[in-house]
């Protein structure tokens, strides 16, 4: 199964130091059953793409809690076996988190198959919407506009040989 892990370049310094992602249970996205529904898709691509999203978006969210991280949002692509990764069973289908899982016990940094991150023309946009993040959560909607923003870029694609360059450049 592949997941999307969330993290911010200050965490995927931290992973490559470390070797792994986190020691679980870890929060990541995936093609779940309320992603499927929210979605409405049966295009596997196109899942992989909204789950690619739900976890930008959650790499917005620990920029928003992480005052000191570049602004710019991460996504690692991993692949894990079926049963490692599962959605909260008390939040079954719950439309706020299509998509959200918990992988659990530790994800070797090796498992992963690409790393996501936005480009340096995102930075302004993602530095808006963290700060128009709790606002957007409350129901404003001028806050929500702000956050859309951030989705107007596409997060760009890196290979796993690239990371020590990505975190090393102190992007």
């Amino acid at each position: 199964m592949r997941v999307y892990v969330p993290l911010t370049l200050s965490g995927l310094a931290e992973a490559h130091r470390t070797g792994t992602l986190g020691t679980g249970p870890l929060a990541a996205c995936a093609v779940t059953p309320a992603l499927r529904e929210w979605y409405v898709s049966d295009d596997m691509e196109e899942l992989e793409y909204a789950a690619l999203n739900r976890a930008a978006l959650a790499s917005l969210r620990l920029l928003a809690a992480d005052d000191g991280a570049p602004r710019r949002r991460v996504v690692v692509a991993a692949d894990v076996p079926d049963g490692a990764a599962s959605a909260d069973p008390d939040r079954g289908t719950d439309q706020a988190v299509p998509g959200e899982v918990r992988v659990a016990g530790p994800l070797p940094l090796a498992k992963a198959a690409a790393v996501h991150v936005d480009s340096a023309d995102a930075e302004k946009d993602v530095a808006a919407a963290a700060e128009a993040l709790a606002a957007a959560d409350g129901g404003d909607d001028d806050a929500q506009f702000v956050v859309d923003g951030a989705e107007d870029h596409e997060l760009l694609w890196y290979a796993t040989q690239e990371i020590p360059n990505l975190v090393g450049a102190g992007l």
